[in-house]
């Protein structure tokens, strides 16, 4: 689109010079994220506090310009790509811890904090925030709390809407907003927090979190199950999670993850179609209770073996295993199409089988993992995109994974968010009275649409 000189001047007032880049060369690194697409925005803001958030927001609701916000672009959905082009607010410089409170267990932070620094800072008083994307070494608050990334420690703890207290926020006017407490509870007025959470930066701008953090436990210990077939180590998810001591961590591997790491990398692996790996954390005086009832659940006519890390130096050695399947998967299919479904623990083998029957049916080859003990399967189909009969047939698999899922009372998505990825997947699952009043409250929020547009509703 094409941006008046007059707004770029008054940008440039209110960030300085030297946050703000306009060379197209310069922008373009700023308009792609994880997933396949990219395009070009027309121009790049760094803010570094909230005054600034609100003045560019004003500017952008008073010219009607295209503003998405963007933390480190890890997200894979493409909720981040500027495709009307407008104004990227980059908030990587807005990385500040502003309050550490360990007698009421929070803490202030600003967007572009990484998810690392995060859990560090918890640390040195004794505490961490639960959620634990994969890619926390990079990802930011700011993305965590736009996509509701939880990773595999939601399945005790929760996601970042059941461990943030409040929000800093600027909506679409240029208006700051301030949601939530700073208690433990607080039932004053609707719940905006947990609304905007998730929202992909369509309704306002988070500048400011307050998490609630979690003292961090005794001791943790970790284990590998190996099973003969998938649906024995399904089963052994639902009695896992039946049973009252719940893992930190249960991660699902299949049988063609398993390969892929064997082939791919130093580590060896068992021959077997499917492997669990269960953390589970705790006062050191229970443990072992907990490790016995754990080990009895998972007990089943198709489990293989199990494995005990004895030492951290084990368990990391444990963890290798799931660590190492996001680099083997960029070596065999770097375009992958990756989706995070979820269904109920008890329907994961229905699902697991459906998703083999659709893998055959459509000749493209589907991996699939993840945190099992809430149902939140990773389903990666490995396609050539630059084969259009493939990526043409890899959509209408899609479209039926999808369908899939919903028959089995499932979601389209559990951390990845919609973007542009299942925007026009989600009328499927969201009946229409629900979209139209999201569209009505996106409207209140952003009266002229300018907050990440075209993105997470369809149009």
């Amino acid at each position: 689109m094409l941006i008046a000189d007059k707004f770029t001047h008054q940008i440039r007032a209110c960030v300085g010079q030297e946050n703000v880049l306009t060379e197209k060369t310069d922008c373009w690194v700023y308009g792609y994220d994880n997933s396949r697409r990219q395009a070009s925005p027309d121009l790049v803001v760094f803010a570094t506090e909230t005054s600034q958030v609100k003045n560019i927001i004003d500017l952008c609701h008073q010219y009607e310009i295209p503003l998405i916000t963007r933390g480190r672009g890890t997200g894979t959905t493409g909720a981040t790509v500027p495709v009307s082009g407008g104004l990227i607010l980059s908030l990587e410089r807005m990385d500040k811890i502003l309050k550490i409170d360990p007698a009421n267990r929070y803490l202030i932070a600003q967007p572009g904090v990484t998810n690392q620094a995060i859990q560090q800072a918890a640390a040195q008083h004794g505490f961490f925030w639960p959620p634990d994307p994969t890619s926390s070494e990079f990802c930011t608050l700011g993305g965590n709390l736009a996509y509701n990334s939880a990773g595999p420690r939601a399945v005790k703890y929760g996601t970042p809407r059941e461990n943030t207290l409040g929000l800093r926020a600027v909506i679409g006017t240029g208006e700051e907003i301030h949601t939530g407490v700073c208690t433990t509870k607080g039932v004053v007025g609707y719940d905006l927090t947990r609304l905007l959470i998730g929202s992909e930066g369509t309704l306002a701008v988070i500048t400011e979190a307050t998490l609630k953090l979690t003292p961090l436990p005794e001791v943790t210990h970790s284990l590998k199950a190996v099973y003969r077939d998938i649906q024995n180590a399904a089963k052994a998810v639902s009695a896992i999670m039946a049973q009252p001591v719940t893992p930190s961590s249960l991660e699902f591997i299949d049988k063609a993850s398993i390969n892929m790491i064997r082939e791919y990398s130093d580590i060896e692996m068992p021959v077997a179609d499917a492997i669990l790996m269960i953390e589970i954390d705790g006062n050191r005086s229970g443990m072992e209770d907990s490790i016995q009832s754990i080990k009895c659940a998972a007990t089943n006519d198709g489990l293989l073996s199990i494995e005990d890390a004895e030492n951290e130096q084990e368990r990391q050695s444990l963890w290798r295993t799931r660590k190492a399947l996001s680099p083997a998967l960029r070596k065999i299919a770097p375009k992958k199409i990756n989706e995070d479904i979820v269904v109920p623990v008890s329907n994961i083998p229905a699902l697991l089988e459906g998703l083999e029957h659709l893998s055959e049916q459509h000749g493209i080859a589907i991996v699939n993992f993840g945190h099992a003990g809430n149902g939140n399967i990773h389903v990666n189909l490995l396609i050539d995109p630059d084969k259009d009969d493939q990526l043409q047939e890899a959509e209408i698999c899609l479209g039926h994974v999808f369908d899939l899922v919903l028959s089995l009372d499932g979601t389209l998505s559990g951390e990845h968010g919609v973007g542009l990825e299942k925007r026009n997947f989600i009328d499927r699952e969201i009946d229409p009275v629900t979209l139209g009043l999201m569209k009505k409250i996106k409207q209140q929020f952003d009266p002229k649409n300018i907050l990440n547009p075209g993105k997470t509703l369809p149009e």
